[in-house]
């Protein structure tokens, strides 16, 4: 194994070991949201630290990569590609950061029924689970696991379209409960651009393993890609 090869899979795993931090900070946000547990937010504010300064050590892996070896073809396909997941990752950080922000706010608990109506707890999971699939993708080389992260953000995607609906409805039937409603509908926003993240580092590793770019590409022609 080549010296370049040997900072390669080192950059591989440090950028799985941030992947993980982020998704546990998604996870921490999400129990923290749903029982109203303001310690646990605070834990989450405080972990988006440790989120920057991985993101500040892996980009500086990938330029002493870029000025040390000057890879090219694959190997530098691979070094772009950590680079912008690297900031989708640092992204999704702040989005879990945030939503920890609105349990510090809220003063009463979300309603059971709110939760269901709107389906914030399945956004949520969704979410989530794309985030761990795009990761597995990423571990393992599969570009067809990769791909199936675009339908489950069209999912999110609609989940989010119909909130402003649902929200307008409860809040006209429950006049005096208006605030945690309106933390949520953020929320939702919020995890619907966790699947744009999602979304983005699945098109990298395809971008990687692939050499091809679906960047800007319609979503039917990515699914025929």
């Amino acid at each position: 194994m080549s010296h370049l090869d040997i900072e390669l899979q080192y950059l591989k795993t440090e950028t799985i070991k941030m992947w993980t931090l982020v998704n546990l900070q998604l996870t921490k946000a999400k129990e923290a949201l749903l029982k109203l547990d303001k310690d646990l937010a605070r834990e989450v504010i405080l972990g988006e630290r440790r989120v920057n300064a991985w993101e500040l050590k892996i980009d500086r892996d990938c330029e002493n990569i870029f000025a040390l070896f000057n890879p090219v073809a694959v190997d530098l396909r691979f070094v772009l590609a950590v680079l912008k997941i690297n900031n989708n990752l640092e992204r999704t950080g702040d989005i879990a950061e945030s939503i920890a922000k609105f349990v510090l706010n809220v003063n009463t608990d979300f309603d059971k029924k709110l939760l269901e109506i709107t389906r914030a707890v399945e956004m949520y999971d969704g979410a989530i689970f794309m985030m761990e699939e795009v990761l597995e993708a990423f571990d393992k080389l599969d570009t067809v696991l990769a791909r199936k992260s675009f339908q489950q953000d069209e999912v999110l995607d609609d989940i989010n379209v119909k909130v402003n609906a649902v929200i307008a409805e409860y809040i006209r039937n429950h006049p005096e409960n208006i605030e945690p409603p309106l933390y949520l509908i953020s929320v939702i926003r919020k995890l619907e651009r966790v699947g744009d993240q999602a979304k983005n580092m699945a098109e990298e590793i395809i971008f990687y393993i692939e050499a091809k770019v679906l960047k800007h590409r319609s979503k039917a022609e990515k699914k025929k890609e």
